[in-house]
């Protein structure tokens, strides 16, 4: 291109600065700047911000993340509720930067580190029944919380990870990146993370052209004990969105995000997959993958499920189950699997 622009540069050096115009004319269409006050519409409720938010904290990993991918980890003054390290190109700003807590924080935490902007990823934790806290709570000291739209389109009044009445869609997702953006006025940024992400949503659609018959899945969050039921994922939520993106059923039939189903009942759908939730949290021993496998291989009843005697139980990181930037991540390395294992049909090479 470039050669090509030099060898005629004459005869093209007017329409290349007429590009060029239009280029910086397009940009600064694209620059406007937030105007202040601005109100946003979040979960039914409205929050206004008189200037862009200078001390956030956050609750859920996800929601750190897309600040970091924001460029906004500057503005960040306390996190809490994580499930595994940040990317590398996040840790050393995230290593400079107050841990509240690395599971639920309390909201005297919070509080404490004096933030004009509280940015939540679930309302069990900040919402109606918030185990931290209710909105009203924040709204009486003045400071915003901004929820994952994800999240409060579940119905979270009775606690708990909450119930879906309909299928998660990855453009919550985008809604939350655009929100954010708007709030800290770096609009630019977030049309270009929603462009990476878009590109990635499709990409990872071509991956395959089709599937085995009745391919199904299983995907274990974890079990906050061996012989309990395990928490895996309900019918509408982000992993059902992956299996549901790539052609798999998910035998779960719960409209619950995390719900608690028996391995026998489990057993009995014949799961041709079980995905393998990985954290870096240790709240349960069930957080750890390489438990969740020994038991699967070991347990009487789940020995005899398709998936665990051909193997087919991929480990991908649980955020990707949750709704947030890295449920991408699920739809790319499922996707992989199912090709690897021989249940997909790869995309054609050429």
């Amino acid at each position: 291109m470039y050669s090509v622009f030099t060898s005629a540069y004459c005869k093209y050096s007017l329409l290349a600065l007429t590009g060029a115009a239009l280029f910086l004319t397009s940009n600064m269409a694209t620059a406007a700047k937030t105007q202040y006050p601005l109100t946003i519409k979040n979960c039914g409720r409205d929050i206004t911000f008189n200037k862009a938010p200078h001390r956030v904290t956050t609750v859920g990993q996800n929601s750190t993340e897309i600040l970091y991918s924001l460029g906004l980890a500057d503005r960040v003054v306390g996190t809490s509720l994580w499930f595994g390290p940040v990317p590398e190109q996040y840790k050393a700003a995230n290593d400079k930067i107050a841990v509240i807590a690395q599971n639920i924080p309390s909201f005297e935490g919070i509080i404490a580190k004096k933030p004009d902007l509280v940015a939540s990823q679930f309302e069990w934790q900040i919402g109606p029944a918030g185990t931290v806290a209710s909105y009203e709570q924040f709204s009486e000291l003045n400071v915003p919380v901004y929820t994952a739209p994800a999240d409060c389109a579940k119905d979270n009044e009775d606690g708990g990870d909450g119930v879906r009445k309909g299928m998660f869609d990855i453009a919550m997702v985008y809604q939350e990146v655009a929100d954010l953006a708007k709030i800290f006025d770096v609009q630019d940024k977030g049309d270009e993370l929603i462009a990476s992400l878009k590109a990635r949503e499709a990409a990872a659609k071509t991956k395959i052209t089709g599937m085995e018959n009745n391919v199904s899945a299983v995907f274990w969050f974890s079990s906050a004990d061996l012989q309990l039921d395990p928490y895996v994922a309900g019918k509408f939520g982000p992993a059902a969105w992956i299996s549901q993106t790539l052609g798999v059923k998910n035998v779960i039939d719960s409209a619950e995000e995390w719900p608690t189903v028996g391995w026998e009942t489990i057993a009995k759908a014949s799961p041709s997959v079980i995905v393998l939730g990985e954290m870096g949290r240790r709240r349960f021993p069930a957080d750890d993958w390489k438990v969740k496998m020994e038991y699967l291989k070991s347990d009487p009843v789940t020995r005899l499920i398709p998936a665990v005697k051909d193997n087919h139980l991929p480990v991908i990181d649980v955020q990707t189950m949750n709704a947030g930037i890295r449920t991408l991540d699920g739809l790319e390395k499922l996707a992989d699997a199912l090709v690897q294992y021989g249940l997909a049909h790869p995309q054609a090479t050429h």
